[in-house]
């Protein structure tokens, strides 16, 4: 969706020619640029092991006042998330002189320069400074001494006004010698001296393609047979790291295979996954139309339960492709990288998109079936215990998502946090049980991604939607008053967590004294220890209190976050000795103390809790029918070893 330039309060009405001008100033900035011309960029990443990136852009323009931005609101990132700090060593000339530029006082991420008489182009060479492993997304860390992930949108600047899918650019890279690298960017011709120079390709699909290199590269076939091509393409700090299975290869390619059954088309011509396994770049991954940036640990592909804990990443942001990119709610749509996102549907981008990842998850055998039932406990058991949502809608999650990405952890389950995730699972799974419900087993959400997410194959595009539109589709599949059902769910408080879904599936939440896999992989490697559901509490491995929910036993016996968790009934901490101290506090009225240091004190918290250790899990429930299981049947034979 392309936005008009002018505002509504302007459309239509007669301006002075003073006031005319002084209201296509900014227009006029951008005036100098010569839309029908191509932009080069030669990237010089061979200083990147040194986190060093260095850029030069030609800008075919015209003699007049010209105005550069650089990228401030990243497609998927969902803010202004734009790395603006880290551009330095900023320059530019024309015709071999240099030119004096200034940076907009409202706009920071805006330069005014004027373009001199005679000359055709502006010439502008600029460095980045790639963070170390801090921040969070492409503005987090992306380089170590073997491998690099290049997000195009850190080293570029381009005409203000000008619309991505129109500009032109002829990027090139030049790597360090020997690297490899991977992306949906098509080069022209073999790799010469180091560099690559790719096809010209719009703003747009430049922004929408990063590339991964790196000294140890591997490039794994996933295509189905007949399909278009699909590719594992894998950067890691050791050679080791690259050792994928057969059998992770065979799960992989069953997620090309479920993602053609569940949606029915591809809105791409090849796809890549760009996984980068490093402990020293920023863990996350980020969606694009042909391709997806995938981060996590070295050890990723070779330890079973760190696999077995991230295993979703890939699937959750593959569904981005159908979900976020091609069609993609109309707030998020916007023109160009400097307009504001609106990410009141987030429940339905992220959150559909969370709901469909983890279902492929357990279709495409990265994990059993039981695998999905602890990871949906735990995160049932989280949104339930989080007093927060007693003040705080979903919907409002969503509306301040630039926020809360960025916001602490201590004290999230009071605050809230981007639950439009985790409840968006939960969400959806009603959603999928109603369905099934109310059409006999006829159909499902399945049929509601075929409909509103498939549609015609074809090379990338962005359809907008709005919450209408949704709850429009889903009356098609299965008449509903999905409005209402949406209101109560979304927008409405809810004390209560949206179990219903898990209910109508024919399982309910309980609790086990024993800890579920799932939770002994997520503490192992992520180094912490979770006693929300007992005392009250999640601590890292060092003790120190990430979070004590309000109400709780350790919240009344004067725990609070930000704490270190020092003894257990006089004796030093270890999740081992606490655990211990839960379980015999089962059998005797003594409260379980916690010694704690508060910045410079300490003091004894005395935790009055004999309800033993306390774990979530579901349990079958005999009296309804097994919807679960049926939702997590593959929709495609497994594949031949």
């Amino acid at each position: 969706m392309v936005k008009s330039l002018l505002t509504p309060s302007l459309a239509g009405r007669t301006l002075s020619p003073v006031r005319r001008l002084l209201f296509l100033w900014p227009l006029l900035c951008g005036a100098a640029f010569a839309a029908d011309s191509t932009i080069t960029l030669q990237v010089d990443a061979t200083d990147s092991p040194r986190e060093i990136l260095r850029a030069k852009l030609h800008i075919p323009a015209q003699p007049g006042p010209l105005t550069l931005v650089y990228p401030k609101w990243i497609p998927g990132e969902h803010g202004p998330t734009g790395p603006i700090t880290d551009l330095t060593g900023l320059a530019m000339s024309a015709a071999g002189q240099p030119i004096a530029w200034q940076r907009d006082a409202d706009d920071m991420f805006a330069f005014h320069l004027d373009v001199p008489p005679g000359a055709g182009a502006v010439d502008v060479s600029l460095d980045f400074l790639l963070p170390p492993n801090t921040g969070e997304f492409s503005a987090g860390g992306s380089a170590t001494a073997k491998l690099l992930d290049l997000s195009w949108n850190q080293i570029l600047l381009y005409p203000q006004g000008s619309k991505p899918e129109q500009i032109q650019f002829a990027a090139e890279l030049k790597l360090p010698d020997g690297w490899k690298f991977g992306a949906a960017l098509v080069p022209e011709g073999p790799a010469s001296g180091g560099s690559v120079r790719f096809a010209p390709v719009s703003l747009e699909r430049l922004v929408d393609s990063p590339v991964i290199a790196g000294a140890y590269f591997r490039d794994v076939d996933l295509s189905p047979k007949g399909g278009p091509p699909h590719d594992l393409d894998i950067a890691a700090d050791s050679a080791a790291a690259l050792e994928i299975t057969p059998a992770e290869t065979r799960h992989f390619r069953h997620l090309v295979a479920e993602t053609e059954a569940l949606f029915g088309a591809r809105h791409y011509g090849s796809y890549h996954f760009l996984l980068t396994l490093s402990d020293h770049v920023a863990h996350f991954g980020l969606e694009h139309h042909e391709s997806s940036d995938d981060r996590t640990a070295e050890k990723y592909l070779t330890d079973d339960d760190t696999m077995t804990g991230e295993a979703y990443l890939l699937c959750h942001e593959m569904v981005h492709s159908w979900n976020g990119k091609y069609r993609r709610p109309a707030g998020l749509a916007t023109p160009d990288y400097q307009q504001p996102m609106k990410g009141e549907l987030l429940w339905v981008y992220e959150g559909l998109t969370d709901y469909l990842g983890v279902i492929l998850t357990a279709r495409s055998g990265l994990w059993t079936n039981d695998n999905f039932r602890q990871y949906l406990a735990i995160e049932a058991a989280n949104l339930a215990e989080a007093p927060g949502r007693q003040w705080r809608p979903l919907a409002d999650t969503a509306v301040a998502a630039q926020l809360l990405y960025f916001s602490r952890n201590e004290g999230a389950s009071w605050r809230r946090s981007t639950d439009f995730y985790e409840e968006g699972d939960l969400l959806w799974l009603e959603a999928d049980a109603i369905i099934r419900q109310q059409t006999r087993g006829q159909r499902s959400l399945d049929d509601f991604c075929r409909k509103f997410h498939g549609g015609q194959s074809g090379p990338p595009q962005v359809v907008p939607y709005t919450r209408e539109d949704v709850a429009r589709t889903l009356n098609e599949i299965a008449p509903y008053d999905w409005n209402d059902f949406f209101q109560k769910r979304v927008y409405d408080i809810n004390a209560r967590a949206p179990f219903n879904g898990i209910e109508a599936a024919g399982w309910r939440l309980t609790f086990t004294n024993g800890v579920p896999d799932m939770l002994k992989i997520y503490e192992t490697e992520r180094k912490y220890t979770d006693m929300r559901s007992s005392l009250g509490f999640i601590a890292k491995e060092n003790g120190y209190i990430i979070d004590v929910l309000p109400g709780s036993p350790a919240d009344k016996a004067g725990m609070g976050v930000s704490m270190n968790l020092v003894a257990v009934n006089k004796r030093r901490w270890t999740p081992e000795i606490l655990r211990a101290a839960v379980k015999f506090a089962a059998t005797n009225d003594a409260p379980v103390e916690l010694l704690v240091e508060n910045q410079d004190y300490f003091k004894t918290c005395p935790v009055d809790y004999h309800g033993g250790e306390r774990y979530p899990q579901l349990e079958r429930d005999p009296s309804k029918p097994d919807l679960l299981t049926e939702i997590l049947k593959p929709l495609t034979p497994e594949l031949a070893p």
